[in-house]
């Protein structure tokens, strides 16, 4: 622990002495300093699996709780973008043991969300969703979760949309993909009982389509999200800030349209053990305050869970420890699920 400590801060102390403080670190915006931000963690799909990795990250972090578990919907078949029975039930459960907590759940808007199909294809479901021929999908979806007592889930759809590794992506037809968005926040809170919350999170940067061009409106979209991955590789952070479509267009973005923000996604990526980034990542959040923010830790762009991000692993176990009280034992990080793919 000292040794993961000791490091940290000599990291921290580095990389912010070389410059000036990041405006990030130095100022807080009125009115947002009581609040500091939730953060969790996406550890695993499975949610018995992914709880009891929970538990021990918190452990490892000397008793930081984390408050925000997510996890994703399978996109092969309608049947599980539905919620397929027993799937959710371990992280309802995570979710009903206190009520400070948040369950997130990235819910695909296609099933075949990964087979690369083609923008003409994609065009057409695009076009069959606004429509209205899914509609039934999202509403036992929403059905679900109100059943199992987690009528509050924070649900990040479509995720990505300004990409195109899926085949929710918006580029091909962004005003049925609108109009889709649209049709399925209606059909769930349709449901009685519902109180969810819909986040709208693009990939950080330009990436194939300016993910404002996506934007649905402010009456379906809750929270303005973004991915944001250390990434392209050497990009500093103030250009990861300031590039167009990037961390300050979110914030700039969603204070004008009255929403709050999220980083259901942010880790390394590209430029591999970058203890810099995430200190920078951190402090930013610090500032801004999102609702939540939860760290993908999944190789290549976890901490706790890869061993060879060993400075920033530190750097962030220093930084929410510090908003912790001590707690005995730090088990040693589990080893990686070698037939884990990090992009599922």
């Amino acid at each position: 622990m000292f040794i993961a400590a000791a490091a940290a801060a000599s990291v921290a102390s580095v990389a912010l002495s070389t410059s000036p403080p990041p405006v990030e670190a130095r100022y807080s915006p009125p009115g947002k300093a009581h609040r500091a931000p939730v953060y969790g963690a996406y550890v695993h799909y499975d949610g018995a699996t992914a709880v009891e990795l929970m538990n021990q990250l918190g452990t490892w972090l000397n008793g930081y709780e984390l408050r925000v578990a997510r996890t994703y919907l399978p996109g092969d078949l309608w049947s599980n973008i539905e919620g397929a029975h027993g799937f959710l039930d371990k992280w309802a459960e995570w979710r009903r043991a206190k009520d400070d907590r948040l369950f997130a759940l990235n819910v695909p808007m296609q099933e075949r969300n990964e087979e690369g199909l083609s923008d003409t294809e994609v065009r057409q479901l695009l076009r069959r969703g606004a429509a209205g021929e899914f509609d039934k999908h999202f509403k036992v979806l929403a059905t679900r979760l109100v059943e199992l007592g987690v009528p509050d889930t924070i649900l990040v759809l479509g995720w990505e949309m300004n990409g195109i590794s899926y085949t929710h992506r918006c580029g091909p037809d962004p005003a049925s993909w609108k109009v889709y968005w649209q049709r399925i926040v209606r059909a769930m809170r349709s449901v009685p009982g519902q109180k969810f919350r819909f986040d709208f999170t693009p990939n950080r940067g330009m990436d194939d389509i300016p993910w404002t061009a996506c934007y649905p409106g402010d009456n379906v979209v809750d929270i303005i999200g973004m991915d944001s991955y250390d990434q392209p590789e050497g990009m500093p952070f103030d250009e990861q800030i300031s590039e167009p479509y990037g961390l300050q267009h979110q914030v700039d973005f969603a204070k004008a349209h009255g929403k709050e923000i999220s980083y259901p996604e942010w880790g390394l990526y590209r430029s591999g053990d970058n203890a810099t980034y995430t200190l920078r990542m951190l402090a930013w959040m610090d500032q801004h305050k999102p609702l939540y923010g939860t760290l993908f830790d999944k190789c290549p762009h976890g901490m706790w869970q890869c061993p060879g991000h060993p400075y920033s692993a530190a750097l962030f176990r220093v930084w929410l420890s510090s908003q912790a009280g001590p707690r005995q034992g730090s088990p040693r990080p589990p080893v990686p699920d070698a037939s884990y793919s990090p992009d599922e």
